[in-house]
């Protein structure tokens, strides 16, 4: 395909950017506010950029949770930690089958629930005595993380770990040789069933059955997986490398930034408030960028009460674009059943999910459209022909870009997206759409970042025209795709 290169607009950015230290952005009025402090004088001080793991992780956009344990079996959230590891006992395990429907449903890897609160763990540790080992399943042979690891490996799978470091069944927790446990499960972990990408760290922090709490030594287990698996990525309310978005309901901020300042904050009780978790921070010193965790049922563990309450292929296109479409990743939470499979009212709305992205984002109307880059205050324009997911033209304030069509295509949906190797700085856009017969629609919008997808009424387009309005330095924008997608996927 060919592509458009802007070659006197393009500057090569390093990846951190200096700009002027304000809060988060809570809504648009707040956004405005920051956006023109960001842009007078002041004191300068400078943010991080993203790392090639990260930029990775934000290309996988959407994978699987399995929350999986005793609570699938007991019909509890959250288990005590007294239950007998005999209530643990899948009739027909199958993780090649979970795989098997993730593929299917287009993710890119999954996370799995080893050890949940009540310290149940999924492979045979020698640090608990409060595992499958002690199970009557597979006669206490069995090992779910050897086995998911491998499903995973066969399917093209990334392999992710939920460990939780609240544990309501150890002995010594609420003690300082808890420490040595957790840092002992989780080099167990990654010697026997790597290699991990992602590590979910909860912010839980209750009592164990001692009626005591654990001062978690998070620089020692960050150490330890640092050391031991560089390329990991770890979640949780503060990172180091992806945040939680603030809510379970699957939906990033209007405004997402990947910025976040952690300084003063820590896990759990003493997270950053809510509402920074959802937008970030507009001048955050750290990249932290969002991922948005929702189940497809109304609980995290399987409860077959719940078979009737699965969310549908639509209502699961409506939460990708409210988190992937705002610049965040989806992992979406489909929990094995009692059988250890992945129920059939779980699969059916997994598979017509697939459907409604593929059958939405598979034709790029404006692949071939006349491209002109306009820049008013240098008196400069250029052209030429390109595909809409091909560009690599950088943007100042003002500037502008045009898609002209030729066969002024029925439409309802962009998709942008920004170069977020370099940093991530579109702060303000404004995109105007026209049609054949004169008619016109504006669309305004604020953050990018890995991508934006923007819906509007639809109409036929024979030209629409991206100008940036506000950002904290020369935006290069790698991609504008433009879509019909069915009617009854837009919000109304």
């Amino acid at each position: 395909m060919r592509m458009i290169r802007i070659a006197s607009l393009i500057l090569l950015l390093t990846s951190a950017v200096a700009i002027a230290q304000q809060p988060a952005a809570k809504s648009d009025q707040a956004h405005e506010g920051a956006l023109k402090a960001s842009q007078s004088h002041g004191t300068r001080l400078v943010q991080a950029g993203p790392s090639r793991y990260q930029i990775a992780w934000q290309r996988q956009e959407f994978y699987l949770f399995f929350h999986f344990g005793p609570n699938s079996f007991t019909d509890k959230e959250w288990g005590e930690g007294t239950e007998s590891e005999d209530v643990f006992n899948p009739s027909s395990l199958d993780c090649r089958q979970w795989c098997r429907i993730a593929k299917l449903a287009g993710a890119t890897g999954v996370i799995i629930t080893a050890k949940h609160h009540d310290g149940f763990c999924l492979w045979p540790s020698k640090y608990s005595t409060h595992t499958i080992r002690e199970s009557k399943w597979q006669n206490g042979k069995g090992d779910i993380l050897r086995e998911l690891s491998a499903a995973c490996r066969e399917y093209g799978l990334k392999f992710g770990v939920y460990l939780s470091p609240w544990d309501r069944n150890h002995p010594k927790y609420g003690t300082p040789g808890y420490n040595d446990v957790y840092d002992g499960m989780l080099k167990e972990i990654f010697a026997n069933y790597g290699p991990i990408w992602e590590l979910w760290w909860d912010g839980a922090n209750g009592e164990g059955p001692n009626g005591k709490k654990q001062v978690y030594d998070w620089r020692r287990f960050e150490r330890t997986v640092r050391t031991l698996s560089p390329s990991t990525v770890i979640f949780s309310d503060i990172g180091p490398d992806i945040r939680w978005c603030g809510n379970e309901n699957g939906i990033a901020g209007v405004t997402d930034w990947c910025y976040l300042d952690t300084a003063g904050f820590t896990r759990g009780s003493g997270a950053p408030p809510t509402d920074t978790l959802n937008h970030g921070n507009i001048n955050g010193l750290n990249w932290i960028p969002a991922e948005c965790d929702v189940s497809i049922r109304p609980g995290w563990f399987y409860h077959p009460a719940e078979d009737s309450k699965v969310k549908s292929g639509n209502d699961l296109f409506r939460l990708y674009v409210k988190s992937v479409g705002r610049g965040a990743n989806l992992l979406l939470d489909v929990p094995p059943d009692r059988e250890g499979l992945i129920n059939p009212a779980d699969s059916i709305a997994l598979v017509a999910f697939h459907n409604n992205i593929a059958g939405s984002f598979s034709e790029d109307l404006a692949a071939h459209a006349a491209v002109e880059a306009i820049h008013p205050h240098r008196r400069l324009k250029q052209q030429g022909h390109a595909s809409g997911s091909d560009l690599q033209v950088q943007l100042d304030d003002g500037d502008s870009l045009s898609f002209t069509l030729r066969a002024a295509p029925m439409a309802n949906c962009i998709v942008l997206k920004e170069d977020i190797s370099l940093a991530q700085l579109c702060m303000r856009f404004t995109i105007v759409l026209k049609g054949p017969d004169g008619q016109e629609q504006e669309i305004t919008g604020t953050t990018i970042g890995h991508k934006r997808i923007v819906e509007f009424p639809e109409m036929k387009v024979s030209k629409l025209t991206l100008t940036t309005t506000g950002r904290k330095g020369k935006t290069m924008f790698n991609s504008l795709q433009l879509f019909h997608i069915d009617q009854s996927l837009i919000e109304k």
